[in-house]
């Protein structure tokens, strides 16, 4: 928020600190109080949920909030429906990123100064950590500190608190932790978990191809990696050792001489080797010669060499040693000998050849060929053999090219085309007539174990870690979980399919990674922080090991360390760390024998067991999207692996960070250059609720939603909330209060403001549970406030039903409270004097609700701006308004074909599904009445389609003959509230069936009957029509919108406009200045539609013309060579120099002979002349 000097955003801050100022006042009550505080065994239905552990080294963001609000929402509207709510919360300090953070301080103070100068040149390029950190609010004093690892457990832990009791979170801060072993207890609890899993056998050494990280120095997981990395796994080659055969060397290679050099070609098909023709290479490629060990030397890219390093195929580990720097034009024509090409010519060579498509940051950039199998080396072949230009600028001899063709031979056949070529079978080798994925794994091990080959992986696809640097795959040594244990995955499996994941996205997600899960390490040999492995103490558990299961922990946390996040409640605790044994820890989580041997207090074993069976199974956990491939999967693994069935997570919720362009603010870039949003600033800059508000508009769904939006819902939050706050306090001063009726609700307008209510009790709460905020936030606050609004208008002089004002607000408050709970804490406490807590007060109470009463009004709505529009077209002077009176015109039954209509389509519907059966009969049916009882095609069609809709949409109700409610009773009941609505004098509701017998009642009297008006624009069930008299003539002066024909006034202005309009449309000349202006029209209907309709006017039109012409003339196109004429029908007469109004008849017209030019025609009909414009 601009805090600019303009009085608007004057008053945005004067509201928002407003708001500030009540939010600080409920957490310190709420705190006072322990409302948070979650006992165990309270009767009744309990709610646990818990949220991903953030990771300390930064500020709490506004994606982790947009996650966590989810959970926060659904726990608050737990706790208001009357469950028993734990929601705790844990920080994540394990790992590399602290220490590396730690590092780059150090370093960036021994070079810049403590605390470093930032020159303008550092900041305009990418900030340094300490920059990084002064965007976080970390003053400089406290950054100095954090250049030791450990102490940053003691500043953003405690800092990220202060942010989420500044939010409002629901949370028992008293099971608050810190993971690594600065928490003894948490320390001792994951020690636990990791020695249960190594004795079920989950837990194993080996040597595997893993993600690693060559600047963190460790394996990268899937949430160490920047955006888009996530799920990214090792992709196997096997490279096949082409050796160069040239004697002697060519001369850029004569630096190798005395070495074995090798081509090293990366394969996803070793069987097919057999039938290699060459290799290629790409000309302008990057390579190296890079030393494997004291003999062998590979040719490959750089990429492809640091991979290989860090797989023990370098003679310095780690680190790839280049001899030479080559490129591909080096290479092209090289001699080779490959392990098992099958050459016709008898000699055991092929030839390096160039191709312009060989990928240089995929596989090693060298590639073997196989025309007869891969389509791209029959075309890159084909072309060198066509193409002599192409030969000649590579330098190709003739011989390399035949060589290759003359020894393209099938090696794969595959029947049935089309077929996947791992289905096919082998035609050469070793292993012919074997299908090829059988042939493949005994052809690479019979490579390698001659020498031929060795295994390469790489990364499937780029990959960046959050330090920034690119992954590579290493061969590593390390603690690994079997995840891809099947029969461990089998249980996982069964516990997703029984856990809600609120989305199909989601559970696909689950399904993909669930397919494709492998063993991942556990373990981290590089320095950092954490709990070390029990047996191995020089490896630390991995950060995503040691917090899958924290919400075990968290159960009992609070009667471990009494509420002190580390774990140090006092000098002497009631349970010390070492008393924690594995028994103890199998007794309270996994139905263990009781611990004999241990020394805690039974009462207090007793106590933990009880709050962790009351508490588990945990019902919610709410998480990124991005956590599904790590966290999120592994929690369920670890579960179903060491508790019973009955104790298996119930829920998990994803959601999306929000974007604050350009770049996920999880992305390593975007926090690492402090393009993000800190939770405290938006929280200082928008207010608590304000925030809370934009994240439910925003945060509850799995897209990714803009900042700007955000902010901008931030600020109107502001508004509203302080406005709702205002009118509050209005209405409930004692002034206004004690003029409002009393009584329980009785007119129309306060049933339908209660059921109002109602309608938004029942459908908040169905939102609530659906976690569709945004919805309930539509449902609980904006459709109320429309409702307020509407009833406030609606009651008029009769003030407002006291009961029913207090019920609104009581209501409106309670269903607003999981979204904005310190307004409805100050609303409640404040304003309602209520007594205890909102968040308590319980879900309101509502009656079913009433949806005849609904439609009723919707329908009473639509019947005034039916009248506003119509009144619209009324020339009337604004001082004679009240001397109009609106008449409405109902009929509430369907009669003739169209009530045949309805009888046919309700034996025809089914009501259970909705749909129509479209039987020979129903359709026979409908042909019959259409052709015998319709005179109108159209209509019959209009009507029977919009029916139909109708009752698919809303039920069998729609095919009713008449509505459920009496349409005459409903407007009877509101004409004083219409008649303000529209300023009119008078409003009466008519019966179109006796029209008149209606009209004689009310004392209105017309010279003019209504009855054509009815007949052309007939009303019909739910949709009346309208029209208005004046008191001074009961003149009918508007009817409906089908047709013109009216009375004589509004005809004549009609006459005016239509002329005005027409005459604006054309262009004239100088030579057309003098110009008659006439109407055309034609006072009987030479088709006749209907029996009904009447055939002409009530009056007589020419009359009412022959009267007004001057008034025509007047108040037409305002030029002074003009006429006003009326006729039967017209024809130009030279104007004359003095205009005059004449009007000419049939006998006029055979005497003008002058000719004509007709720049504008229409037919005319009664009711509706032709405007005609003649030029000579």
């Amino acid at each position: 928020m601009t805090e600019c000097e303009t009085p608007r955003e004057k008053d945005l801050l004067k509201r928002r600190d407003f708001l500030r100022e009540i939010e600080a006042k409920a957490q310190t009550l709420w705190a006072e109080n322990g409302v948070f505080n979650a006992e165990c065994c309270k009767p009744g239905e309990k709610f646990f949920g818990n949220f991903m552990c953030p990771y300390m080294n930064g500020s709490f963001h506004l994606g982790h909030a947009s996650a966590l609000s989810e959970l926060e929402f659904a726990a608050r509207f737990q706790r208001l429906r009357g469950a028993n709510v734990l929601l705790p919360f844990a920080f994540n300090c394990t790992g590399v990123p602290i220490k590396t953070s730690a590092d780059r301080l150090t370093r960036e103070a021994q070079e810049l100064g403590d605390p470093p100068v930032l020159s303008q040149a550092i900041q305009q390029q990418e900030a340094p950590e300490w920059k990084r950190l002064r965007t976080t609010g970390v003053c400089d004093r406290q950054i100095s500190r954090l250049q030791n690892a450990t102490n940053w457990l003691a500043v953003f832990p405690q800092y990220t608190m202060q942010q989420l009791q500044a939010f409002g979170l629901s949370c028992d801060w008293r099971r608050t932790l810190v993971t690594t072993d600065q928490n003894p207890y948490f320390d001792c609890f994951v020690r636990w978990q990791v020695r249960k899993l190594k004795s079920m056998g989950k837990i194993v050494k080996d040597v595997c191809y893993t993600i690693f990280s060559p600047r963190d120095g460790k394996p990268c997981a899937d949430y160490e990696r920047a955006a888009g990395g996530e799920g990214v796994g090792p992709q196997e080659y096997t490279i096949i050792k082409m050796e160069v055969v040239a004697k002697p060397f060519p001369t850029k290679l004569q630096v190798l001489e005395g070495r074995r050099v090798f081509l090293a070609a990366a394969t996803l098909s070793p069987e097919t080797m057999y039938a290699q023709t060459n290799a290629w290479v790409l000309p302008d490629g990057k390579y190296g010669a890079f030393e494997i060990n004291e003999t062998d030397v590979f040719i490959l890219t750089h990429r492809a060499a640091l991979n290989l390093a860090y797989q023990k195929h370098s003679k310095v580990p780690e680190k790839p040693t280049c001899l030479l720097e080559l490129t591909g034009f080096d290479l092209i024509g090289l001699p080779l000998k490959s392990p098992l090409a099958l050459v016709a010519s008898g000699l055991p060579v092929i030839y390096a050849l160039p191709m312009l498509t060989v990928p240089t940051n995929k596989g090693t950039g060298i590639l073997a060929s196989v025309p007869s199998v891969d389509r791209d080396d029959s075309t890159g072949l084909n072309d060198l053999k066509s193409k002599p230009t192409l030969r000649e600028k590579f330098g190709v001899k003739d011989i390399w090219v035949m060589t290759a063709s003359e020894n393209v031979i099938p090696i794969i056949i595959i029947p049935g085309l089309p077929r996947l070529a791992d289905e096919g079978t082998l035609l050469k080798g070793e292993f012919k007539g074997m299908r090829a994925d059988k042939a493949r794994p005994l052809v690479k091990s019979k490579l390698i174990e001659a020498g031929d080959a060795i295994m390469y992986s790489e990364p499937e696809k780029c990959v960046f870690s959050r330090s920034g640097e690119e992954c590579v795959v290493a061969l590593t040594e390390e603690w690994f979980i079997t995840y891809g244990d099947p029969e461990w995955k089998k249980l996982a499996e069964e516990c997703l399919s029984s856990m809600n994941l609120y989305s199909d996205e989601a559970r696909h997600q689950f399904q993909q990674t669930l397919s494709r899960l492998d063993q991942r390490a556990c373990s981290q040999s590089f320095g950092g922080l954490g709990t070390r492995i029990p047996w191995d103490e020089e490896h630390l558990v991995e950060w995503s090991t040691d917090s899958t299961i924290y919400m075990l922990y968290s159960t009992i946390a609070h009667l471990l360390h009494k509420g002190n996040m580390y774990g140090c409640s006092s000098s002497t605790p009631a349970i010390r760390p070492e008393q924690m044994t594995d028994e103890v820890w199998d007794f309270i989580f996994c139905d263990g024998s009781y611990p004999q041997s241990s020394d805690i207090s039974p009462s207090l074993l007793s106590k933990m067991k009880q709050e962790f069976e009351y508490w588990y199974p945990f019902d919610l956990r709410v998480s990124d999207k991005d956590q599904i491939q790590s966290h999120l999967i592994f929690c369920v693994y670890i579960h179903v692996a060491i508790m019973s069935k009955k104790h298996w997570p119930l829920g998990f919720r994803c959601n999306m960070e929000p974007v604050l362009n350009p770049q996920l603010m999880s992305n390593s870039r975007a926090t690492a250059t402090g393009y993000f949003m800190p939770l405290f600033r938006i929280i200082h800059k928008y207010s608590a609720d304000a925030t809370r508000f934009a994240l439910a508009v925003y945060g509850n769904c799995l897209d990714n939603f803009t900042f700007s939006y955000l902010t901008t819902t931030a600020r109107n939050a502001i508004r509203r909330l302080t406005a709702e706050i205002s009118w509050n306090e209005k209405v409930l001063d004692p002034d206004q209060y004690s003029s409002f009726r009393i009584g329980p609700p009785s007119s129309f307008v306060d049933k339908v403001f209660a059921n109002e209510i109602n309608i938004a009790v029942k459908t908040t709460e169905q939102h609530y549970q659906d976690f569709e905020f945004k919805q309930a936030l539509i449902a609980g606050f904006q459709n109320l406030q429309q409702a307020k609004e509407w009833y406030a208008n609606s009651c008029g002089p009769r003030a407002m039903n006291r009961d029913l004002v207090l019920h609104f607000i009581d209501v409106q408050t309670r269903l607003i409270a999981p979204i904005c709970p310190h307004y409805a804490e100050y609303v409640w406490r404040e304003l309602l004097k209520k007594e205890g807590f909102v968040v308590n007060a319980g879900w309101p109470v509502a009656d079913v609700p009433n949806l005849t009463l609904q439609r009723a009004k919707n329908y009473l709505e639509e019947v005034i701006k039916l009248m506003e529009n119509k009144l619209q077209d009324v020339k009337y002077s604004p001082d004679k308004k009240l001397a109009l009176i609106g008449l409405i015109y109902v009929k509430e039954r369907f009669d003739g074909w169209k009530a045949e209509c309805l009888r046919i389509l309700k034996e025809h519907f089914n009501s259970d599904t909705s749909t129509f059966s479209f039987s020979r009969e129903f359709m026979d049916k409908l042909e019959t009445l259409r052709r015998t009882c319709v005179d109108e095609d159209e209509e019959f069609i209009r009507f029977l389609t919009s029916k139909m809709s109708e009752a698919i949409k809303l039920g069998d109700e729609a095919l009713d003959l008449k509505l459920p409610f009496g349409e005459i009773e409903v407007l009877q009941e509101n004409l004083d509230l219409i008649k303000r609505r529209l300023g009119v004098g008078k409003v009466h509701a008519l019966s179109a069936s006796n029209g008149g017998d209606s009209l004689t009642k009310t004392g209105v009297k017309l010279r003019y009957s209504p009855s054509s008006i009815l007949q052309k624009d007939s009303p019909s069930p739910g949709l009346p029509n309208a029209i208005f008299v004046t008191r001074a003539s009961d003149l009918i002066v508007f009817q409906s919108h089908i047709c013109f024909s009216t009375i004589p006034l509004c005809f004549i202005d009609f006459l005016v406009d239509r002329g005005e309009g027409i005459y604006r449309s054309y262009k004239f000349t100088d030579e057309d200045k003098d110009f008659g202006y006439f109407l055309m029209y034609k006072e009987e209907a030479v088709a006749i539609g209907a029996e009904a309709l009447d055939l002409k006017q009530p009056f007589r039109e020419i009359e009412t013309l022959e009267e007004n012409l001057d008034l025509v003339r007047r108040d037409s196109i305002g030029l002074d060579n003009r006429y006003a004429k009326a006729g039967t029908l017209v024809k130009l007469i030279k104007c004359p120099k003095r205009p005059t109004a004449i009007l000419l008849t049939r006998h006029d017209l055979a005497k003008a002979g002058s000719p004509v030019k007709m720049i504008e025609a229409e037919t005319s009909s009664p009711g509706n002349p032709a405007v005609l414009f003649l030029t000579l």
